[in-house]
């Protein structure tokens, strides 16, 4: 039985976490069937952006907690693949949006903060809860502590208190906190404006939100500028700069989108 279920329309691949019985718990068998999916996306030359949810009530409750048990003493525990998902959310050139309409907790949020935009219901519960059963939040960092205050990252850490989307929001774990049942239309809006950009460009654009800067301001500048001037004379910049002279839509836009 597959737990990630994928399906792509209209350029847009919904990769969808599909393990209930254990509230959709990252056991190495979903991370597996997660960056295969991720992977395939990634390749799919129509797929112009990614949305990452989940079936029953609960988006993800972190580690498998059972399999996490069991695997000391004879295996790698599921949390060590966590990592790898991480990093191709973070890194892949297709767009990803979070669809969170319910709970999440601890390795769940890493995944949450790796999604370019993320939208929770108003009524989604989160929570750092890794110590209260003896560990850290240490593989999740990489993508939590980005969107976090140090303040809002101190308490959240530290307390393992439950907290709302509302607060989510105010956070920055996620990018907007909704009612439940306007998260779909929120969702399709996201999608729908990502759909107008430039892929190349989509993928630059999340590569520039990545990068390390230089040494000086003057070498960011000039790095910066090289990579303007790149864009600006690669062919989806020629396109997109008649297309706006030409007062018509880039090529890159689906019918019916612009």
């Amino acid at each position: 039985m597959s737990l990630v279920r994928s399906q792509t329309e209209r350029g847009v691949a919904t990769l969808t976490l599909d393990s209930p019985a254990n509230r959709n718990a990252l056991s190495t068998a979903l991370i597996d069937e997660l960056l295969s999916a991720l992977a395939a996306a990634e390749a799919d030359a129509g797929v112009r952006a990614v949305v990452l949810t989940h079936t029953g009530p609960v988006f993800c409750s972190g580690a498998d907690l059972k399999e996490t048990a069991a695997a000391f003493g004879t295996g790698r525990p599921p949390i060590s693949r966590l990592g790898d998902v991480l990093a191709a959310i973070w890194e892949g050139g297709k767009p990803v949006v979070a669809r969170v309409a319910g709970p999440a907790r601890a390795g769940g949020l890493g995944l949450i903060a790796a999604a370019d935009i993320a939208v929770c219901s108003t009524d989604a519960t989160f929570a750092f809860t890794e110590v209260r059963i003896g560990v850290i939040p240490a593989v999740i960092s990489a993508t939590v502590l980005p969107r976090l205050s140090s303040r809002d990252a101190a308490e959240l850490y530290l307390t393992g208190a439950t907290f709302d989307g509302t607060r989510a929001a105010r956070a920055g774990l996620v990018t907007a906190a909704v009612d439940a049942a306007e998260l779909d239309a929120a969702v399709a809006g996201y999608v729908a404006d990502l759909a107008k950009g430039a892929p190349g460009a989509l993928a630059g654009a999340k590569a520039l939100l990545r990068r390390r800067t230089s040494d000086t301001f003057r070498d960011e500048i000039a790095a910066l500028t090289e990579l303007s001037v790149g864009y600006f004379g690669s062919p989806e910049g020629m396109e997109g700069i008649m297309a706006f002279r030409e007062k018509r839509a880039p090529n890159w836009v689906p019918d019916g989108a612009a």
